[in-house]
C-alpha cells in the first residue's frame, strides 16, 4: 500500500508532487532507470515538449511491463538542461501523472550524456 504524505506543519506542495511517500511492508518494488527521450526506433525528438511525451509514455511501457500503472509511482527524478522549459514540462508532467502526485524531484543540469537529449526522468514505483 502506498500513502502520500504532506504534513499540515509544513508549506503545502507547489505542484503536482507529495512530500513524502510511505509504502507498507511486503510490497512489490521497481526502480526505473533513467529514461530519455529514445524511441522504439532509435530517433530523438528534437522539442522538450516531443520529448517529455517519449520520456512519459517509456515509464508508463515500463511500469505496464510491472503489472503498474502511473498511480503505483512513489518518487520521480527529473533533469532538465533548459530552465525555460520548467513550465512545459510541469504540465506535460500534470497530464500523464493524472492528479496522482509522488514524491519528486527537478533538476536543472547543463548536459545531460547526449546533448539531444533535453530531459531524463527516472522513478521508484510500488505495488
Amino acid at each position: 500500500m502506498i500513502q502520500l504524505l504532506n504534513p499540515k506543519t509544513i508549506s503545502a506542495p507547489n505542484g503536482t508532487y507529495s512530500h513524502g511517500v510511505l509504502v507498507t511492508e511486503g510490497s512489490k518494488f521497481l526502480a526505473i532507470s533513467g529514461q530519455v527521450a529514445i524511441k522504439s526506433d532509435g530517433t530523438v525528438p528534437n522539442s522538450l515538449i516531443e520529448q517529455c511525451e517519449v520520456v512519459w509514455k517509456n515509464i508508463i511501457a515500463i511500469l505496464e511491463e510491472s503489472d503498474m500503472s502511473i498511480k503505483n509511482l512513489i518518487k520521480i527524478n527529473s533533469y532538465l538542461t533548459s530552465p525555460e522549459q520548467i513550465k512545459n514540462f510541469v504540465e506535460i508532467r500534470a497530464k500523464y501523472l493524472q492528479g496522482h502526485c509522488p514524491a519528486s524531484t527537478l533538476v536543472v543540469v547543463s548536459a545531460l550524456a547526449d546533448p539531444r537529449f533535453l530531459i531524463e526522468i527516472e522513478g521508484y514505483a510500488s505495488i
